[in-house]
């Protein structure tokens, strides 16, 4: 019952990239984004990457001519900028289609909300307990070190293997209202 790996989605482009709960609609296909949330490295990274563009630069440049400093100190935050940009392409979004069904969408795949029996709220604490031992190597995961909070929705669908997906996201509790409204109070109960 998943939307096949691959398929184009439109999604709207005037959200931020910060988490976002407030509906926006694109008037095309009858999409509603619901929530969309990307999912940035932290600011220290940036911090780091600039101290390690600056020792590179400065080890080029040791009792070189001038050149040597300026052009590796370009190509080299060219490359730190990337290597973060790329880093932080993860999006996830909530949207609900004209029909009102609504979709998850982690990066290039996507899950209708009918399929999902079941939601949950993984707190920080619990995120190594979910990502361990205790992980089904069958389960569809998106995760990052630097999100914490982790979302976890069991399926029931015959037609998938999979036996839930296990989402990090920045605020569980907006994703879970958007995604499975129904379901968000269960979920959240032990959530904090």
């Amino acid at each position: 019952m998943t939307r096949g790996i691959g398929l184009p989605i439109v999604t709207d482009s005037r959200q931020s990239d910060s988490a976002s709960s407030a509906p926006s609609s694109n008037s095309a296909d009858g999409v509603t984004t619901i929530y969309r949330e990307r999912q940035w490295v932290p600011w220290y990274w940036w911090l780091a990457m600039a101290f390690v563009v600056a020792l590179l630069t400065a080890q080029f440049g040791l009792n070189r001519n001038e050149y040597w400093i300026y052009i590796p100190a370009v190509l080299l935050s060219i490359v730190g900028v990337w290597v973060l940009v790329s880093m932080s392409n993860t999006v996830i979004t909530v949207e609900q289609d004209a029909d009102g069904t609504r979709w998850l969408i982690a990066g290039q795949a996507n899950l209708p909300s009918d399929v999902v029996s079941r939601s949950l709220a993984v707190p920080a604490t619990a995120k190594r307990n979910a990502m361990g031992r205790q992980l089904d190597p069958a389960a569809f995961v998106v995760s990052h070190g630097w999100v914490p909070e982790m979302v976890m929705l069991v399926l029931d669908d015959p037609e998938d293997s999979t036996p839930y997906w296990l989402i990090g996201c920045k605020d569980p509790e907006a994703l879970l209202r958007a995604f499975v409204p129904e379901q968000a109070d269960a979920a959240l109960a032990d959530f904090r």
